[in-house]
């Protein structure tokens, strides 16, 4: 009950109420969403299709990591911000609709994917960084990424349906 009585309160914000009425400010903040998340989803893939040995097998994964990880962290940050800015619009239609929910748990799942990579597989890249086959852990975690991004996706679009009508 309490987080029912928060979202309230944040509905009911004048923050809240801006973004929600603006005749700009959500069109901006989806934008925002949208590009973010096809910035960070594609390297996240080139980052899978890599672990996988799809493509980029003469590179190092170590230099792919290094590469791609400030992509990575700096467009999920701007995602999860806009996301969240979002979901303050209107917070209590977003958290009516099973999607959110579901995308909620889902985001939780590929956090929990990475630091699962992290803290074994990842931890030891040093060790098969030259190999010709990619450790089956790390190809593990790779399809796992690929497909949790691809229901959060789908459930983050699933969310503008389920939205009652303004």
């Amino acid at each position: 009950m309490l987080w029912l009585e928060f979202l309230q309160w944040l509905h009911d914000t004048r923050f809240s109420a801006t973004i929600r009425d603006s005749i700009w400010a959500e069109p901006i903040i989806e934008t925002v969403h949208v590009l973010t998340l096809t910035l960070f989803l594609g390297f996240a893939v080139l980052l899978d299709l890599r672990l996988l040995g799809v493509c980029l097998r003469r590179r190092r994964v170590s230099e792919v990591l290094r590469q791609l990880n400030p992509c990575l962290i700096g467009g999920f940050a701007v995602m999860v911000t806009s996301g969240v800015l979002l979901f303050s619009g209107d917070p209590v239609s977003f958290y009516s609709t099973i999607f959110f929910k579901i995308k909620m748990v889902l985001l939780a799942l590929a956090g929990l994917n990475v630091w699962i990579f992290n803290a074994t597989v990842g931890r030891k890249v040093a060790e098969w960084d030259l190999a010709t086959a990619t450790p089956r852990g790390a190809k593990a975690a790779a399809i796992v990424s690929l497909a949790l991004w691809a229901a959060i996706v789908a459930a983050g679009r699933a969310i503008a349906y389920a939205l009652p009508p303004p």
